[in-house]
Formats: structure tokens, sequence, C-alpha cells
């Protein structure tokens, strides 16, 4: 019941705010593009939002803005070797854009537990032998250094 009343929430904010998408490339249509790319075909509950979590995470560890840490280079698949405006058009015609879009402007949720780096369930980079895993949602294994 708690995840309807989420999706009722986020759907009034999105009626009473709306969204601006007049340019392709601003920060918040980055952020949701790569929720979009990364975890929108993951329907376990809390993988966007968990996303959307080591996205800010990685932004206060590194001092650096959401964008600035999604198009750093080989950080999030969905951007490596890949054209953002046309990636981002691509996001946008995702059914779940506008759920993707709201995750960006609500509190941040705490389902990561304060990751700052995931992998899907059927990868293992190099990088996670020396990190602990938090959580793990849905096909994705969330880890905090």
């Amino acid at each position: 019941m708690d995840h309807y009343i989420e999706i009722l929430i986020i759907s009034t904010i999105i009626l009473v705010c709306g969204y601006n998408t007049s340019y392709a490339q601003s920060q918040r249509e980055i952020v949701t593009a790569t929720l979009i790319l990364e975890a929108g075909g993951e329907y376990s509950f809390g993988a966007m939002e968990a996303v959307h979590e080591v996205i800010v995470n990685r932004a206060r560890n590194r001092k650096l803005s959401p964008r600035e840490v999604c198009l750093q280079p080989q950080q999030f698949s969905c951007w490596n070797d890949a054209d953002v405006a046309s990636q981002v058009t691509k996001a946008k015609r995702h059914r779940r854009w506008r759920e993707a879009f709201a995750i960006t402007r609500l509190p941040l949720t705490s389902y990561a537990r304060g990751a700052d780096h995931y992998h899907a369930d059927y990868v293992d980079p190099y990088w996670n032998k020396s990190m602990t895993v938090v959580a793990r949602i849905g096909r994705h294994i969330f880890y905090k250094k």
C-alpha cells in the first residue's frame, strides 16, 4: 500500500509542478535519463530511487554536479560512447520518464543505504572486490567504499 501512496504523491507533484523539457541537456534531464537508461526496465521497488541516491552521493563525495557525475567517462554504462542528446531523446520516450523525473524532485530516499557504486548482478566489475555490499534491489547490487 505504501508504494501506491508514493506513486500518488509523485503523480500529484508532476501535475502541480509540471516539468520543463525546453532544453534536452539540463541537469535534471541528464539525471532523469540516467535513471531511465540504467534502471527504467527494473521494476523492483526503489530501483530508480537507489540509482538516484548513488548519483547524489557521488556528486557530494566528488564535489561535482549530478550532471557531471552522470557524464563522467566510464561511470554509467548508458553514457559510454553515446551521444548525450540522442540518449536523452531515447529516455524521454520511455513510459517511465515522468516517474523518473519526479524522483529527481523528491527528497532523497535511503533504499541504497549510502551507496556510491552499483552494478547489475550479471556483471562482475574489477572494483567491487574492495567495497561493501549495502543493498540489493532487483538485479542491482549497491556498494559503499
